[in-house]
């Protein structure tokens, strides 16, 4: 199975690794490999994380207090619509979607 980020989501991947990296030399790629491997297990099986809403799933990523929030249409590929961090006001993650 493939993958494809939305424009908002890969702003939200480049904000927070560039956060994260301001915080800690290094620390941004330590944020980007967590997310790689939350994407990793979502491909695995894409149904087995919680919908959030009809058609949308989050993922808890481990070690950081974000959510990757994904649809999966019938099609063969997840679409991620966002890097979302889950200490903001519940809900904002969704855009004009």
């Amino acid at each position: 199975m493939n993958y494809r980020f939305t424009p908002d989501a890969k702003d939200d991947l480049g904000g927070a690794v560039d956060f994260y990296e301001s915080q800690r030399h290094g620390l941004g790629a330590e944020f980007a490999v967590e997310i790689g491997m939350g994407i990793a297990r979502v491909l695995e099986a894409p149904t087995r994380w919680p919908e959030v809403e009809p058609g949308t799933r989050k993922y808890r990523v481990d070690r950081f207090p974000f959510g990757i929030f994904y649809r999966v249409p019938t099609g063969a590929v997840v679409e991620i619509i966002a890097i979302f961090d889950l200490r903001r006001k519940p809900g904002t993650w969704r855009r004009d979607i």
